[in-house]
């Protein structure tokens, strides 16, 4: 029991700035409470002389997520960082094996909740594969018009985030007015805003609409002079450029040894896409370009994502020109057992290759069941693109990544 104050004085509060409290702060110290575990965790929370750390996150709104960085500074200049994880983890991996094959791809949407569709989609591809289910062509067609509209919304996000994450809000402000035409355009398709639940084994949920036709329809005829409006706010905006150029550059050796994918690894110089290296669905039938950067900074990274809207668009028109007749969904039974055995699968998602990795034990739920996230990869390379910017600069090397941390945290 704690001895009451002398007569006549009252007890101080709790949250008088004078009084030092007896319990420590925890989870607010940037050095963890219990001994060194690792070599590199040792050398990273030893500081030098003028040496710092500072917290970034859990709660800062640029971590696109709940993400936090422990930052060693000296001065202003960010020498080292240490991205610690887990405030999201919600186990999707382990949901997924205790529920049947149709039930698991619903756990998936939360992922990526920007791109949700491009989180169903390696799932079905591998469930499809062990059971080996022919898709409908037309399922496909829609597949891929209905994922290439996702990538542009996640995109048109980006471009946003990127400019906030910099001090300007106009550009996140346009970039929703866009995202908010397609999410009711992919609200009419699935039935949801945000996480879709649309992709299916065999196929898709439904067939499209009347009113998706007419809303991409009316999108479609304006999208591109909208699109460049956006473009032309940041990319003639002399203080947006002049910051990103030159910033977190990151060559083609140190973007493999890295496994980084997608827009990030493409800003190298380096044109791998799984739609064409490893092609899936019908894009062996759709022409389209690769874009890619050799400068591998900030601003090459951002460039090769507004390049990749104007080529989704490519890819939307051509689908709805050749979108075959026929059924969406494949003749399959309510319980689905496939035979033992294991089955990977790839796409090229918003930020990177997004896979997963099935196996099989006879049953009617996953015996086990890996997602491949390129969020979680690219977040390795943060602690070779920071050391040396200011700490002013910090959000903008994260945000030209995109990561997201529902990805992360699986």
């Amino acid at each position: 029991m704690t001895a009451a104050p002398p007569h006549g004085q009252r007890e101080a509060p709790s949250d008088d700035p004078r009084v030092q409290l007896d319990q420590d702060a925890g989870v607010f110290e940037p050095v963890p409470p219990y001994p060194p575990r690792t070599e590199r965790e040792a050398e990273f929370y030893t500081l030098g002389d003028g040496e710092m750390f500072i917290n970034m996150g859990p709660q800062h709104p640029s971590t696109h997520g709940v993400l936090r960085i422990v930052l060693k500074l000296e001065g202003e200049v960010v020498v080292d960082l240490d991205p610690v994880l887990g405030y999201l983890h919600r186990g999707v991996e382990k949901l997924c094996e205790n529920a049947d094959y149709h039930h698991s791809i619903a756990y998936l949407d939360p992922l990526e909740y920007i791109s949700s569709l491009f989180c169903e989609w390696p799932g079905v591809l591998a469930f499809e594969k062990l059971l080996d289910v022919q898709v409908p062509r037309r399922a496909e067609y829609i597949r891929v018009l209905s994922t290439e509209l996702n990538r542009i919304l996640s995109h048109s996000l980006f471009m946003g985030w990127m400019a906030l994450d910099l001090g300007g809000l106009t550009p996140i402000l346009w970039s929703f007015i866009e995202r908010d035409e397609i999410a009711e355009m992919l609200a009419a398709l699935t039935g949801q805003r945000l996480l879709y639940n649309y992709l299916r084994i065999g196929g898709v949920n439904g067939d499209i609409n009347h009113e998706f036709m007419s809303r991409l329809g009316d999108w479609m005829s304006r999208a591109t002079n909208q699109i460049e409006n956006n473009l032309g706010l940041l990319n003639q905006n002399e203080i947006f450029v002049r910051r990103m150029r030159g910033l977190g550059k990151l060559d083609k050796e140190t973007a493999f040894r890295m496994a980084v994918t997608g827009p990030n690894l493409r800003a190298t110089g380096v044109p791998l896409d799984f739609r064409r290296a490893h092609p899936y669905s019908v894009f062996p039938e759709l022409e389209f370009d690769i874009p890619t950067r050799d400068e591998g900074d900030c601003l090459a990274r951002y460039l090769v994502r507004m390049d990749e809207i104007k080529q989704s668009l490519r890819i939307i028109d051509q689908c709805i020109h050749k979108m075959p007749d026929g059924p969406v969904m494949a003749k399959l039974p309510r319980l689905l057992r496939p035979r033992p055995g294991r089955a990977y699968a790839a796409v090229e998602g918003p930020r990177g290759q997004y896979a997963a990795y099935v196996v099989s034990d006879g049953t009617d739920q996953p015996f086990r069941m890996r997602i491949h996230d390129p969020s979680f990869v690219h977040l390795q390379s943060v602690g070779v693109l920071m050391p040396g910017h200011l700490i002013a600069d910090a959000m903008a090397v994260m945000a030209s990544l995109d990561p997201i941390m529902g990805g992360v945290d699986k």
